[in-house]
């Protein structure tokens, strides 16, 4: 009697034309979002990047799909980079960045250190602290606005420590709206730093901290060596957000002073705004415009690269 050995078929390929097959079906089927989406985010852009080499207006009388018949190349950026009124607004912008930003880091960190631990009224403070957060930047900017009046409650309690009647001009006087702006907006985002930051802390695992303090480690001690190296990725996190969102800082500065008395508080979105709605210049606005992209994506193209370097 004879055995007859037969070689095993070989696998079946079903499952792996089954693999593509579905690859294929996904691919299509998300295709059109994709493509959407892609529109959303390019057709602004080059949009921008067309109009920016022409002089269009809409007070032209002509759409802007035929803003080429008005075409002056890179006369737009040339002019970018000799306008005074332009770098000066970057640079205001740059000071409020370089005030707030750190100011609000230094602030939500310390709010953070507070509340990492329980206490009696944590959550009631907890909440009230977040309140400036939530407040829409324009009502904020009315309220300071209120406050920073020559006959206001500021003037007030600073008459009640001087002993004499004080009326400072806040937002008329060149060298101190800045002033009453940047105040404006640390006591606003104050809270988002607080927030983040707070949120890294609690991220902190707690048991190489109880064996630093077993090993008789210091609070300074532990926080520098232990909690602050492991909030390097949130501290970047919440420093690049803060960075960019003061770069587009508009609704509270205008409201406050409209970019005055002169302008001694013209942010960069202020003047975008001015140039846009009142001097209709649009094709120079599309250059501005694409200029402040390029600065912000080069910050953010940064802070991707120091998240993945931490």
């Amino acid at each position: 009697m004879t055995t007859h050995h037969m070689d095993a078929p070989d696998a079946p390929a079903m499952p792996m034309q089954e693999g593509h097959e579905e690859k294929r079906l996904g691919l299509w089927l998300t295709l059109p979002a994709q493509l959407l989406v892609l529109f959303i985010a390019l057709f602004p852009i080059l949009m921008q990047i067309y109009i920016s080499l022409t002089d269009w207006s809409p007070l032209d009388g002509i759409p802007w799909y035929r803003a080429y018949e008005l075409w002056i190349g890179l006369l737009n950026y040339t002019d970018l980079a000799t306008d005074p009124r332009f770098w000066s607004a970057l640079w205001r912008t740059c000071i409020v960045m370089v005030v707030c930003v750190p100011v609000q880091f230094l602030l939500g960190l310390g709010l953070a250190i507070l509340f990492v631990d329980d206490f009696r009224g944590k959550r009631v403070l907890y909440s009230t602290i977040l309140v400036p957060m939530m407040v829409v930047p324009a009502v904020a900017g009315y309220m300071f606005f209120m406050l920073f009046q020559s006959g206001g409650p500021v003037n007030d309690i600073l008459s009640m420590f001087a002993g004499r009647p004080v009326t400072i001009a806040w937002l008329s006087d060149p060298d101190l709206a800045l002033f009453a702006t940047i105040v404006s907006d640390i006591w606003q985002w104050t809270p988002l730093m607080f927030l983040i930051l707070l949120a890294g802390m609690v991220s902190v695992p707690q048991d190489q901290q109880m064996a630093a303090v077993l090993l008789g480690a210091s609070w300074w001690r532990r926080f520098w060596t232990i909690v602050l190296p492991r909030m390097k990725t949130i501290i970047i996190i919440a420093l690049a957000i803060r960075v960019i969102e003061n770069f587009k800082v508009f609704d509270n500065f205008y409201i406050m002073t409209g970019g005055g008395p002169g302008v001694a508080t013209e942010t960069i979105s202020i003047y975008i705004y001015k140039v846009t709605q009142q001097e209709l210049i649009w094709g120079y606005v599309a250059a501005i415009a694409l200029a402040i992209l390029i600065v912000l994506s080069v910050v953010s193209a940064l802070a991707i690269k120091k998240l993945r370097s931490a």
